[in-house]
């Protein structure tokens, strides 16, 4: 069985770890990306219908400013989301299962001013006519190199899952400065856009059937299992 690789930030690295490990995967890799807050300062609720949240970065590093909008909906891109902003105190409005922008395609033929809470990096919206969007960012990622015990095990290959376009790039920037040979790893990533991140040259790439982590796991499971030909 080829071994796993996991990059995705803290605390989601670990869920992911531990739940390939009782799938039976050999698991290796670490965050390529630490997640810090940064300096905000929240808006009135009163000039907006509701929130657009990408991640649940975005309340755990929010910090008090996020009380001042607690009475308005949140809008989550999927179910990690949604629990964090009721963790938060929020109420959800609607759950998305396809990416931000499809959420946002969701909410539209009505007239929203939405408030976006995001990271520093973050995916560009295309808002359906009547909707209107601000951004706060509330956190950064801070680079991380690939460690030296996961840069040995990957130069005999093995499958590298992706939860992000940064992580994605961000694994392309250590091969590339490591020089190490993309052509023996398979990608299994959670949608077309990280997969396009990633670039060319890497053994194969295969997108999760949905975007979310059990899915991905799926498919990692049986990337590992699949042999070289």
């Amino acid at each position: 069985m080829k071994p796993l690789f996991l990059f995705r930030p803290e605390p989601g690295w670990s869920v992911s770890a531990q739940t390939a490990r009782d799938m039976g995967l050999d698991v290796h890799g670490a965050p390529l990306f630490t997640i810090e807050p940064v300096e905000w300062t929240a808006p009135s609720p009163d000039d907006f219908d509701g929130i657009l949240v990408g991640s649940a970065n975005a309340f755990r590093h929010g910090g008090k400013h996020l009380e001042k909008l607690t009475r308005l909906p949140v809008h989550a891109v999927g179910e990690a989301t949604a629990d964090a902003a009721r963790i938060a105190g929020f109420l959800v409005g609607l759950t998305g299962r396809g990416g931000l922008q499809g959420l946002v395609d969701e909410l539209g033929n009505r007239k929203l001013q939405l408030l976006r809470l995001a990271g520093q990096d973050r995916v560009a919206l295309r808002p359906p006519d009547g909707i209107e969007v601000e951004t706060r960012v509330l956190y950064r990622a801070v680079a991380e190199d690939l460690s030296q015990e996961s840069a040995e095990l990957l130069r005999d290959g093995g499958v590298a899952v992706l939860h992000s376009g940064a992580a994605a790039a961000r694994l392309r920037d250590e091969f590339d400065r490591l020089d190490l040979n993309s052509a023996v790893v398979d990608l299994a990533v959670i949608g077309p856009r990280v997969a396009e991140m990633a670039g060319e040259g890497w053994r194969s790439i295969h997108i999760a059937d949905a975007p979310g982590d059990s899915e991905l796991l799926a498919l990692a499971r049986a990337l590992c299992q699949t042999e070289d030909q």
